[in-house]
């Protein structure tokens, strides 16, 4: 029988027994979400700015998810824009030149082949999701200079992912998260020039 007093990893023990999902410890990344939506709801005029300086101050002092809703409550829901889908079972799936990236976007195919240049895209987020469903083709992912790409959630079948990080970066630029699952293709990301 388990030890009554041995609580999961990342939750804590709510008085009266059971692990409460509002009880449960927030990571990085769910903070960096909650900032994201306060800087947005700010920029649009749904907060002031001493509003806005006070659940800064909860977010980054909140420790469980009940702490982090109540300083998003009565925030305006997320626009159903933040995430965007591309999908074909052949041919090529390509995206270059001054395109409005997503929060999310999420690319799926079957055989074709994925190509994404960010170079020039509009990036008005900081963090930016990319999540990969591909079956055998491969893909080529080209983010601006200064970003900071993240692979650790992205699944290969066949090949390893090709990346080679900058040497000299600015900081400030989006971080790249990429994650989902790939099957026989690969994965290349450059960094580009300028």
């Amino acid at each position: 029988m388990a030890d009554p007093s041995v609580v999961a990893e990342g939750a804590t023990r709510v008085p009266g027994g059971g692990d409460h999902p509002d009880r449960r410890r927030i990571g990085d990344d769910e903070r960096d979400t909650a900032v994201r939506r306060l800087r947005e709801a700010y920029a649009e005029g749904h907060i002031p700015h001493e509003e806005l300086d006070e659940r800064l101050h909860q977010v980054l002092t909140a420790e469980t998810r009940g702490e982090l809703a109540s300083a998003l409550a009565a925030l305006p829901e997320e626009s159903a824009g933040a995430t965007s889908t591309i999908a074909a079972v052949g041919g090529r799936i390509r995206r270059r030149g001054a395109w409005r990236v997503p929060r999310t976007l999420k690319v799926e195919s079957a055989l074709g082949r994925v190509r994404l240049d960010l170079s020039r895209a509009v990036i008005e987020h900081p963090v930016i999701d990319i999540e990969l469903h591909l079956g055998t083709g491969s893909a080529r992912i080209t983010v601006p200079r200064d970003a900071i790409v993240d692979i650790e959630d992205l699944h290969t079948g066949w090949k390893d992912p090709i990346h080679k990080t900058r040497r000299r970066s600015r900081p400030g630029g989006p971080r790249i998260r990429i994650s989902g699952s790939m099957g026989l293709g690969r994965l290349k990301i450059r960094h580009a020039r300028r």
